[in-house]
């Protein structure tokens, strides 16, 4: 049955960041029930991020990327080992408690945006705070959006605004609670290469200014490199003898065997 699993090999070129990590998952593995039995994703998984860090995620399709950033963000629990997430165990935490969580502490960029269609850009980058009661919901969001470039665009509908438009809101709205942990699952992967660019660029931006860690998945290998680690998930199928590693370094990128 195929798995995947990792191991993390920090770059000596990496910045160093605070001694706790923000994010740490301990010999975690993810098996999931189907009709056909039980399908092993994630196998002995052991990962670190610390703040202010970015690590980008990187592996062929299924080799468990998105799994990983779902457990991260307490979508999903192990069924082996333990995660925590900004000094919590998300292992022990009911459903309200990991809501709160990633209220809290986390913010979700994710491929399709996810906007909501009804909301103009104001609406839905102000709308996590609203709905923590918070005071200033509105004055927040129009400076996050002035601050990705969209100020003349705050009473715009997700179908006015384009591509690249529409992911600087999910970026702002993401950001709005001030996250100390970013989980972007395919930032650019529904834009062209120039947009996907610029949309990189201010992601790294307010990531550093920020000093959250970011995690994030992309089939794009020279994304994944302005990180300041990179991982690659690789399959691993004990029948046909398939080797499993996950090796990760700043500049390069290669497979154990």
């Amino acid at each position: 049955m195929p798995d995947t699993g990792l191991i993390d090999r920090p770059s000596s070129l990496a910045p160093s960041h605070a001694v706790d990590p923000v994010l740490h998952a301990d010999a975690v593995s993810l098996s999931l029930g189907s009709r056909a039995g039980t399908v092993d994703i994630l196998f002995d998984v052991s990962f670190s991020v610390r703040e202010g860090e970015s690590v980008g995620v990187v592996g062929r399709s299924g080799s468990g990327k998105s799994s990983l950033l779902s457990l991260l963000a307490g979508l999903e629990k192990p069924t082996g080992g333990t995660v925590t997430g900004a000094g919590l165990d998300l292992n022990i935490l009911n459903e309200d408690d990991l809501a709160r969580y990633r209220r809290d502490h986390v913010g979700i960029v994710f491929q399709s945006f996810h906007l909501i269609p009804t909301m103009t850009a104001l609406e839905n980058v102000a709308l996590p705070l609203e709905l923590t009661g918070a005071e200033g919901s509105a004055t927040r969001a129009r400076a996050l959006l002035e601050n990705v470039g969209l100020g003349a665009r705050f009473d715009h509908y997700p179908d006015q605004l384009s591509g690249g438009e529409q992911q600087r809101v999910a970026i702002a709205r993401a950001l709005i609670g001030e996250p100390r942990i970013i989980l972007a699952d395919e930032p650019t992967g529904n834009l062209d290469a120039a947009v996907g660019t610029q949309i990189a660029d201010l992601l790294f931006s307010l990531q550093s200014a920020s000093g959250a860690a970011l995690v994030m998945v992309t089939h794009d290998l020279d994304l994944a490199r302005r990180c300041d680690r990179v991982v690659t998930m690789v399959v691993r199928d004990f029948l046909s003898g398939m080797v499993l590693a996950l090796c990760a370094i700043k500049f390069h990128l290669f497979i154990l065997t």
